[in-house]
């Protein structure tokens, strides 16, 4: 089912990405570092998540600068609970489950 859900998601990000929108309620993003460039430490979420503002190396995952998380970089706790492998391998984070939103910045 999680993988289920994530090629499903993996879908919807691009369609996200392609019309460019600033800020839109995403439950499943891709999160992985392999997909990001220009990656720079922002600060804390409340929860003490580290956030980073990055750029998608595709620009049809996103364009512009982004603020969120990276999988990898969260705790095995909160990884084990929000983190899931899209069909092409790369991590992507539920973010209706963590203090973060994944926003355009």
């Amino acid at each position: 089912q999680a993988q289920a859900d994530a090629q499903a998601s993996a879908g919807m990000w691009g369609a996200v990405g392609a019309i460019g929108a600033a800020a839109v309620p995403l439950m499943m993003a891709g999160s992985d570092r392999r997909l990001k460039k220009n990656i720079k430490k922002e600060g804390k979420s409340p929860k003490g998540l580290q956030l980073y503002s990055f750029e998608y190396k595709d620009p049809s995952d996103g364009k512009g600068r982004w603020q969120g998380v990276i999988a990898d970089d969260l705790p095995t706790s909160v990884k084990n609970k929000t983190v899931v492998k899209s069909a092409d391998g790369y991590d992507m984070v539920n973010y209706s489950k963590l203090d973060v939103t994944l926003k355009q910045v």
